[in-house]
């Protein structure tokens, strides 16, 4: 039974890891009743002795069980037993907890659906581990079950695993090593120990008493050595796992551009595409710790433009969300000019851009193509597709790393004056454009009349929405945050108003929406940077923004994102987004791909600027990248790892400063008189300041390799040392009188008076360090063995503790109910 309950506290250590994925503690206490029944079953079958493959049917009924009760007693029978009824509402709950981990970003929330997913998870993983521990005694193949619930959290999050949870759960993983080498060295240790026993009894064939004795001290075979053994190489192993990567140098994973749940995408093969979760990888890609390239483009008109690369069109209360795209072979790229953008027909002059994009080679799993917007043609090896209502351009089969392609398009340059008069037909576009869930809260529905009032346009609507989240509405950036659902799309635009590109797209998206404006959330890379002629586009200028339909124009987008360095850098506000500016005898007016007023660097009073932000104005002025966005300060890591090295080694050193100076201490704290000695050691059994005179000398021989022998008596090893290392006459009197204190103490009934020590002390401690060479007195203050050897107990001692584990006893033996 020690195995089960070992493996059941492995499991659960290590689900502890899965702890930053949720946002509640749900999920914790339903795991740990999952485990606790696991166990439950595996003492069972230990306690009926069943077959290994026995073990894990029972487990899997128990777990059953107490899923039905947990999740789905309503439907059961006697709220325990399940039921068909119960089955079904299981497996639709598994369903919806499957579309809700597809939905949410971590930490996601403890709805009912995810924590039966989790729980049903670790029930297995603990089923695994007890089946190759317990059963099947394969403890170190356990371990890979355990791996798997370590893998979630380092795959989806981009932050590292928490170093106390890491440890918690190796210490789980090697309390079950040490269980299961307990067993076998026990079983190892009783069959020698019988054998032998067995052999010396063949003389005297008949005598059974001869064969009791040893048979019994053979169950008490002592292995605590080998126990001690493998718990030091354990621990040992935790700690250098720990501490060693704190101390090196940060390193990046090689694959830092995947889209997806956690940043890793789906792509999909054959005549099927698997859609990712754009807003996941968004922002992955932002919480970045360093800046990668990601792609690098060139236009004929050195100008940069957003590069779009999924269009999200649906809301269902939780988040955006993209329809399915369809790619007929008649809308191969290879197949000339792509379907005409919906919406444009030639009410405003376009601008002809060719622009050559080149993509990383170290981009993963992207299978749509960043394009500006609206591609008509374009150039690139393999079978990419155009959807014929976004333009978005994909492929079953290719990827976009290591892709140079040439892309046409044809840029609508609309005026404030064009978009004014444009005509509003709510049925020209598809009504998914203006969908919106029926529990969308009254307060959001109210928000956008009130901040637009009056207006004689859509298009005014518009900029008066994009005006109040960029100026008026008091809206900061920063990543920290997390925003799906109606309660967080109601706190980001009701109560906190602090969110990044995600938020502000979003629900610029969903009032333009109750404005009656068809709209959906782009998402891509902003323009990026300008360097030699080129524009380059990092993880930093991952982007989200709104495109707003207008009847002749077609897809435009708007930019609510506070830009500059209170918010996405390289984000810019087109012009016709702009309000007019007031006549104020300034002829300037604003340009395409200007900033808008928001996106200046003036910080107000309160505000914080944006660490992770990159003023790109400053970039475009100096014709390059700042270096600490783009170097990793590879010299400062190494340095701080050296000094922390350093600080780790005088540990032992600043640990035997104090102890000498303990020990000082207690030299000057003398007894007023002979008669307050012998109150002392009666009291204690021992002399204060003797003892400390002793103790001190002890640890100097000790650490300039000296050490004195086990029967030898302190006046014997003054006699030794005097003659071994022919001390001067002073240190020979200090030793004698240190060795006579000492033994006064210990033996006599009245130790008399004792004087100070201390300059007898220093006087010996000079004498000894003289003997020995240079390397040896260094040794022993930076590296004092004493020191060393007093960790060394301690940890002896710790790992000792854990053997109190190990002796319990749910049941006697047959041999304790016997004696």
């Amino acid at each position: 039974m020690r195995l089960t309950i070992a493996s059941g506290a492995a499991t659960f250590t290590a689900a502890i890891l899965l702890y930053p994925l949720f946002d509640g503690g749900t999920w914790f206490w339903s795991s740990l009743g999952a485990v606790l029944a696991v166990m439950a079953a595996g003492m069972v079958s230990s306690r009926l002795s069943l077959p290994a493959w026995a073990a894990p049917a029972l487990a899997l009924a128990v777990t059953g069980v107490y899923l039905t009760m947990s999740f789905a007693a309503e439907e059961a029978w006697g709220l325990v037993v399940p039921t068909k009824a119960s089955v079904l509402e299981l497996g639709r709950l598994l369903g919806v907890g499957w579309d809700d981990i597809q939905r949410f970003a971590a930490p996601v929330p403890d709805t009912e659906g995810i924590v039966l997913l989790t729980t049903g998870g670790v029930s297995l993983i603990a089923i695994l581990v007890d089946l190759f521990a317990a059963r099947l005694r394969r403890a170190a193949l356990a371990g890979l079950p355990l791996l798997a619930l370590a893998t979630v959290p380092a795959t989806i999050l981009p932050d590292p695993i928490s170093w106390p949870a890491f440890i918690i759960a190796a210490f789980g993983f090697v309390g079950l090593l040490v269980a299961d080498g307990r067993e076998r060295i026990g079983h190892w240790g009783r069959a020698v120990l019988v054998r032998r026993t067995r052999m010396a009894a063949t003389p005297s064939q008949g005598v059974a008493g001869r064969t009791a004795a040893p048979a019994r001290q053979a169950a008490a075979a002592d292995t605590s050595g080998l126990r001690l053994s493998g718990k030091r190489i354990g621990f040992a192993a935790i700690a250098l796992a720990v501490l060693v990567p704190a101390l090196l140098p940060a390193m990046e994973p090689v694959s830092f551009f995947q889209f997806g749940v956690g940043g890793s995408g789906t792509g999909g093969r054959g005549n099927s595409i698997s859609i990712p979760n754009p807003i996941a990888g968004l922002r992955g890609q932002l919480e970045l710790p360093e800046r990668r390239i990601v792609l690098t483009y060139a236009s004929n008109d050195s100008q940069p433009r957003y590069l779009r690369i999924y269009a999200l069109d649906t809301f269902d209360g939780q988040q955006f969300g993209m329809t399915k795209p369809k790619g007929a072979v008649a809308n191969r790229t290879d197949n000339g000019p792509l379907p005409e953008p919906p919406g444009l027909t030639g009410r405003t002059d376009v601008t002809n851009v060719t622009t050559d994009i080149e993509i990383s080679d170290q981009v993963t799993e992207l299978m749509f193509l960043p394009l500006p917007y609206p591609p008509r043609e374009i150039q690139v090896d393999g079978d990419w597709r155009a959807d014929v209502d976004t333009l978005m351009v994909f492929s079953t089969r290719d990827e976009a790393a290591g892709l140079d392609y040439r892309v046409l398009t044809s840029e609508p340059a609309p005026t404030r004056e064009l978009l004014e008069s444009l005509p509003f037909d709510r049925d020209a576009v598809d009504p998914r454009f203006l969908a919106l869930p029926d529990d969308l809260p009254a307060e959001i529905r109210a928000l956008p009349r009130r901040i637009v009032g009056e207006v004689s346009s859509p298009y005014e609507a518009a900029v008066k929405l994009q005006k109040w989240f960029t100026e008026d509405g008091g809206f900061t950036y920063n990543l920290r945050t997390q925003g799906h659902g109606n309660s967080a799309l109601a706190d980001f635009l009701l109560h906190s108003r602090t969110g990044y590109c995600e938020q502000f797209a979003a629900s610029m998206a969903v009032l333009a929406r109750l404005m009656g404006i068809p709209s959906r959330v782009a998402i891509g890379y902003t323009g990026g940077s300008a360097v030699g002629g080129q524009w380059q586009v990092g993880t930093n200028d991952s982007h989200s923004w709104p495109e707003l339909y207008f009847e002749g124009v077609g897809w435009l987008p708007f930019e609510p994102t506070p830009s500059g360095s209170l918010g996405q850098g390289s984000a810019r506000a087109p012009a016709y987004s702009v309000p007019a500016p007031e006549s104020t005898g300034d002829s300037s007016t604003p340009t395409p791909g200007a900033t808008s007023s928001a996106g200046t660097d003036e910080i107000a009073p309160g505000q914080q600027q944006n660490p992770r932000a990159v003023d790109r104005e400053s970039q475009l002025l100096a014709g390059g990248l700042p270096a600490p966005e783009e170097s990793s300060p590879v010299l400062g890591k190494v340095v701080l790892g050296v000094a922390g090295l350093l600080l780790v080694l005088l540990i032992p050193a600043a640990a035997r400063v104090v102890t000498r100076n303990r020990r000082v201490r207690a030299l000057d704290r003398q007894p007023a008189g002979p008669r307050d000695e012998v109150t002392a050691r009666a009291a204690t059994g021992r002399v204060p300041s003797v003892t400390a005179a002793w103790a001190e000398l002890d640890d100097v021989l000790y650490d300039y390799g000296l050490a004195r022998q086990t029967s030898e008596t302190p006046r014997a090893l003054a006699r030794r040392l005097v003659q071994q290392y022919e001390f001067g006459a002073d240190a020979a009197a200090a030793l004698s009188a240190i060795a006579s204190a000492v033994e006064r103490a210990l033996f006599a009934r009245d130790p008399g008076s004792t004087g100070p020590l201390r300059k007898e002390l220093r006087t010996v401690r000079q004498a000894i360090a003289a003997t020995v060479s240079r390397r040896r007195r260094i040794r022993a203050v930076l590296l004092p063995p004493s020191t060393l050897r007093r960790l060394r107990g301690l940890g002896e001692r710790l790992l000792d503790g854990f053997d109190l584990l190990e002796t319990i006893r749910l049941r006697r033996t047959a041999a304790e109910k016997g004696s």
